[in-house]
């Protein structure tokens, strides 16, 4: 099974909104096969914990214009590491230095990458093809 075509958009959308507000190195998983509670984790990173609320509202703010809310929102009071969760599509905005300490995507290597179809303004792991398109 792979991500749904509707979870792969709503990354897109999300990620978008994510690079308007200078987050760093953007990058799509599709954790489908790997998890049944979610299609996609989207993960973004920024140097500070103010740049990471940014991100956070602006994803917010451009999901809510297609009326979608998250199901459940974590860590917005510390800025280090927030969580959103939409269901299909989870979002991990972290400080830079959390996600070097986390390493989601090593957690996670072994699930093919989302094209997020952002253009040369973003990291190369963003605009490496998906298996799952």
């Amino acid at each position: 099974m792979t991500a749904t075509q509707t979870s792969i958009a709503t990354a897109r959308v999300a990620a978008r909104a994510a690079a308007d507000k200078i987050a760093q190195d953007i990058v799509a998983l599709d954790v489908s096969e790997r998890l049944a509670l979610a299609d996609v984790f989207l993960i973004a990173s920024a140097p500070s914990e103010r740049q990471v609320n940014a991100i956070v509202d602006g994803i917010e703010e451009e999901l809510g214009k297609q009326d979608l809310r998250p199901v459940r929102r974590e860590g917005r009071s510390g800025g280090r590491w927030v969580l959103l969760d939409y269901s299909d599509v989870v979002i991990h905005v972290q400080h830079e230095e959390d996600r070097v300490f986390y390493a989601l995507e090593r957690l996670w290597k072994d699930c093919p990458v989302v094209d997020l179809q952002l253009g040369d303004d973003t990291s190369a792991k963003a605009a490496v093809s998906s298996d799952s398109e």
